[in-house]
């Protein structure tokens, strides 16, 4: 069974899908990944292990490795930026009826960490991101606006906390943040929660999640090994196909702006600069028209190809900022915070992936070919 919970109360709920990877109309992942083996013991939703994920990211590989063995339950939609996110009493009840918790860490959606760890639930609140990649990668603390009325109970918040709890700086809304300022001290420095951009970390969250699932589900263990592996041969795959894409982009034409510092990952693994980050624009940012100038000459001084915009931002700054820059702004959104879901480009993790990999090479003026992109585990 797998639960979408989404903001105001709202469920979707789907049966256990079999996902398939694709971009363009292609049949995309292995259906070994996503499918379980054939003579696994089917149980009822009633006896189902109760699991919970926050984000997108780990709702869909915790999907594909554990097919129809449990009953998934997700706190967050596409879209949904993590970092505001406000969390409800349903996301609460979810979680304190959970037999296994996932979420991200690192700070990622912190309003939802308050909660997890806020609980009394005996069930085991694991750090996915944390415990994939104990050595982040580490920026500036991002001001991504308030928590939006999410529910306060700060309880017991202790653990995982990092020092990074997100009490930002008192910053410009419209400033753009650039790769190559002094950080200052590492102790300012946060831990950056976007480790799904790199393709082979990927494959460690993989791990992360077979790992926990086999706890909570020991009877299914062998189907999550052999899930997870295949999945681990089509992500090895994927890295060296973004590679080779990357290699048609212009050695200098490789810089990144997007409305965040999100794609660290993506640039340290596949050989780009990011060269700035455009704040203040988020989907409730109204800035001042002295603001978008600012931003405007600040683009400009990047000299970046192309700007990016993301799913969860407003386009239409974004697209006033580089209309005044003289920038070309990326047609495909990037899907900053994870697989965008039915109907979009990028319905899984691998698509999100090719996606993204496609968009930000085709704008840098390279040539990127989706049909090549690896399909199944081979």
């Amino acid at each position: 069974m797998f639960n979408r919970m989404g903001i105001g109360n709202r469920y979707w709920s789907a049966a256990a899908l079999v996902l398939t990877l694709g971009v363009g109309g292609c049949t995309q992942a292995n259906q070994t990944a996503q499918q379980p083996d054939a003579e696994a013991p089917t149980a009822s939703t009633a006896e189902q292990p109760q699991v919970v994920a926050t984000s997108t990211v780990l709702c869909d590989l915790t999907q594909q490795i554990a097919a129809d063995t449990i009953d998934l339950t997700c706190l967050l939609s596409p879209n949904q930026d993590p970092h505001v996110y406000a969390a409800t009493p349903s996301d609460r009840k979810a979680i304190e009826d959970a037999d296994l918790v996932l979420y991200g860490g690192y700070n990622y959606e912190p309003g939802l960490i308050r909660i997890i760890q806020a609980t009394t639930t005996p069930a085991a609140k694991v750090a996915v991101f944390e415990a994939a990649v104990p050595k982040p990668l580490l920026g500036k603390e991002h001001d991504h606006g308030h928590d939006h009325g999410e529910e306060h109970d700060h309880g017991d918040e202790t653990a995982h906390d990092h020092d990074h709890d997100h009490t930002h700086e008192s910053e410009t809304a419209a400033n753009l943040d650039t790769a190559d300022h002094d950080h200052g001290a590492e102790a300012d420095l946060v831990p950056d929660p976007h480790i799904w951009h790199n393709a082979l970390n990927g494959v460690a969250i993989a791990r992360v999640i077979e790992t926990n699932l086999s706890q909570v589900a020991p009877e299914h263990a062998a189907q999550y090994q052999q899930n997870a592996a295949a999945l681990t041969r089509q992500l090895t795959n994927l890295d060296d196909w973004i590679k080779t894409q990357v290699a048609t982009v212009p050695v200098p034409e490789r810089k990144l702006v997007t409305t965040h510092e999100a794609l660290g990952y993506f640039a340290d693994a596949y050989g780009f600069t990011v060269a700035g980050a455009i704040k203040g624009l988020s989907t409730e940012e109204k800035p001042s028209a002295a603001r978008l100038t600012e931003l405007a000459d600040q683009l400009k001084q990047s000299q970046v190809p192309a700007v990016f915009i993301e799913t969860t931002t407003n386009p239409k700054l974004i697209e006033t900022v580089a209309r005044e820059a003289n920038v070309t702004v990326a047609e495909t959104p990037l899907f900053i915070e994870g697989p965008g879901g039915e109907g979009t480009p990028a319905p899984t993790y691998q698509d999100m992936l090719i996606s993204n990999t496609c968009t930000i090479v085709n704008a840098l003026g390279g040539r990127c070919d989706s049909a090549t992109a690896p399909r199944g585990d081979s």
